[in-house]
């Protein structure tokens, strides 16, 4: 149901990833995850080692938070983040890398799973592994299924349908058994028998290849799908897979499902298996206006400015830079900005794409509830909001909105539903998140 066609643009999909050199400074802020900021661990002055926990997590959903680097605190102090915001950071000023204790930087591949289900999901936990799709949940939590529910399915979310970005695409096809075997890791920790790894029809280098590795994995297959975007949002993932549709308000577990990105699967492997934390992952810098498409490891705090400048620079055309693709991304308030752990891409925009058309008036076409994948309204949800009707909104199931932006791409008057829609949800989200307390 609903999805649009918007150009792939995958200009980065036959590039090899580049591990990007460690940056003089990182900027490590202490929430680089859904739920609440972790507890500062260290101060100014102290000496830091790679994968040395420098911030713990402060409540059930929240998550650690791990040096990405080896070097000295220059300070903890607030730092813009890729939202224009102010957050605490860790700052610090590196040298040569010296790997905290326990931590296996060897190559080599280990593929037996000796950890029971318990003792992964804590693993997972002291490690930082958040979901790297882009919600980043912390991905113990998503582990531990709710009593009276029951996990049948772990899908692996290899769809990557955001125009532009290939991050996903060149970890399955460079990482491939690694990722596997982080499945099958989720699966024993899920007690599931059965896992699902879901990719578009316009990677059959990826499909072909993970095809054949996951014959040596018992439960574990691969499904191509039909290229549309949403197609990688959950909902649309299980559906696309189970034929069972999650209910309104509800999560994934409700239809048996547990879904994580291919990202995740990669870093479940590395915490698990060589006991590395979350300090680095794959960003793919690209764009009409990027002079190198690229797809760099990068260090988790590394500011967005060095990406850019091993990818070629900024170009003299470039309009906008947006942290993420054009459809969910984005426009960054400046460059200095840091990797983190949600950081799936950076889109250099030239300045004759970067620029909105002034919004004209609804023509009541419908187009934007036919391709809208949750079955909502767009337009009457942004009027609703517009005049600040936020319990109409509500019933009208604002909260479903999964922001995907088809309906912003797909109306011809250019009017900023999504803009609407996302004050709306923050704003009843309040309202029921106050509800709750009375």
């Amino acid at each position: 149901m609903g999805g649009v066609h918007p150009p792939e643009n995958k200009f980065s999909a036959g590039v090899a990833i580049e591990s990007l050199p460690v940056s003089k400074r990182v900027y490590i802020p202490i929430s680089q995850h859904l739920g609440a900021p972790s507890t500062v661990l260290v101060k100014r002055g102290d000496e830091v080692k790679t994968g040395q926990l420098i911030a713990k997590s402060s409540g059930f959903i929240s998550a650690n938070i791990h040096s990405s680097v080896t070097g000295k605190v220059f300070k903890v102090d607030e730092v813009m983040d890729q939202s224009g915001y102010r957050r605490t950071s860790v700052i610090i000023d590196t040298s040569d890398d010296v790997w905290d204790d326990g931590i296996d930087v060897s190559s080599e591949l280990v593929t037996d799973i000796s950890l029971s289900k318990q003792e992964i999901i804590q693993r997972i936990n002291d490690r930082g592994i958040v979901g790297l799709g882009g919600a980043t949940f912390p991905t113990h939590v998503k582990m531990m299924v709710p009593d009276g529910k029951k996990a049948e399915y772990l899908i692996i979310n290899g769809v990557e349908c955001e125009p532009y970005l290939t991050s996903d695409h060149r970890l399955m096809m460079e990482k491939g058994e690694e990722m596997l075997i982080g499945t099958s890791i989720l699966m024993k920790a899920l007690g599931v028998e059965n896992a699902m790894i879901g990719i578009e029809n316009n990677k059959p280098d990826a499909i072909g290849h993970l095809t054949q590795l996951a014959q040596k994995f018992k439960g574990i297959s691969v499904h191509a799908l039909k290229v549309k975007y949403p197609q990688g949002g959950e909902k649309q993932l299980i559906k696309a897979l189970t034929s069972r549709e999650v209910p309104s308000g509800k999560l994934p577990i409700e239809t048996g499902c547990v879904v994580d990105n291919v990202g995740t699967a990669f870093a479940v492997y590395e915490a698990v298996q060589k006991n590395k934390p979350l300090i680095e992952r794959v960003v793919t810098v690209t764009g009409k206006a990027a002079k190198k498409p690229s797809n760099f490891l990068v260090r988790i705090g590394t500011p967005i400015s060095d990406l850019i400048e091993k990818a070629g620079g900024l170009p003299e055309n470039l309009g906008k830079v947006i942290g993420g693709g054009p459809m969910m991304g984005k426009a960054l308030m400046s460059i200095e900005a840091p990797i983190v752990k949600g950081s799936s891409g950076i889109l250099l925009v030239p300045d004759e794409e970067a620029h909105r058309t002034p919004p004209k008036s609804c023509i009541r076409c419908g187009k934007c509830i036919t391709v809208c994948p949750m079955g909502l309204e767009p337009y009457l949800l942004a009027q609703e909001i517009k005049h600040e009707f936020y319990e109409k909104a509500e019933k009208d199931r604002i909260m479903d909105c999964i922001e995907c932006g088809s309906c912003h791409y797909t109306c011809p008057s250019g009017r900023p539903l999504l803009d609407f829609i996302r004050l709306g949800k923050n704003k009843v989200g309040q309202i029921i998140r106050t509800r709750g307390k009375n």
